[in-house]
């Protein structure tokens, strides 16, 4: 990775972070924000694959955990994102995908993304919430990535087919 596309990659998610711990707080759902973090490492991994997603997301999956209010143990945003960056990065890399193909791609991925978010947090018996009750946040969390889509994925996507074009999709 050169340090134009780690610096890109690293203000891509401070600033997905940023807003999503400080400005989406006051718009949450039923308690439920938005994971534009997830909706960066989705980003990533549709243009530039699944190895280089996979490092952001653990990147970004860390300072997610670490970033106050953080309450739970560390390590589960790192493992779930890590694990959204290689699902999403398995979808075709030979073609540009469609726009069915990027919200059936951010469905998969925040499923999946919260899905061991939440497990992780029961098996670990993190969070006070029973099952009906996650299962209500993936639903909840799944709806927001979808709704903020199409205002978040275009920028990023073409963010990093910019950083490097010889390699993404053109």
């Amino acid at each position: 990775m050169n340090a134009l596309r780690a610096a890109v990659a690293a203000a891509a998610v401070g600033v997905a972070l940023v807003l999503q711990v400080s400005v989406f707080p006051h718009l949450a759902w039923d308690g439920i924000v938005p994971d534009l973090c997830l909706l960066v490492v989705v980003g990533a991994a549709l243009t530039r694959g699944p190895q280089f997603a996979m490092v952001l997301g653990f990147g970004a999956g860390v300072v997610l955990d670490l970033a106050p209010p953080a309450d739970h143990v560390a390590g589960r945003w790192a493992l779930a994102l890590v694990l959204v960056g290689y699902v999403a990065g398995r979808v075709r890399q030979d073609v540009r995908p469609s726009a069915g193909t990027v919200l059936a791609t951010v469905a998969a991925s925040s499923f999946v993304g919260t899905s061991v978010f939440a497990l992780s947090g029961l098996l670990l018996g993190d969070p006070a919430l029973g099952v009906p009750q996650l299962l209500e946040v993936i639903v909840l969390a799944l709806v927001w990535d979808l709704l903020l889509t199409p205002l978040v994925l275009p920028a990023v996507m073409t963010l990093f087919r910019r950083l490097e074009p010889d390699r993404s999709l053109a």
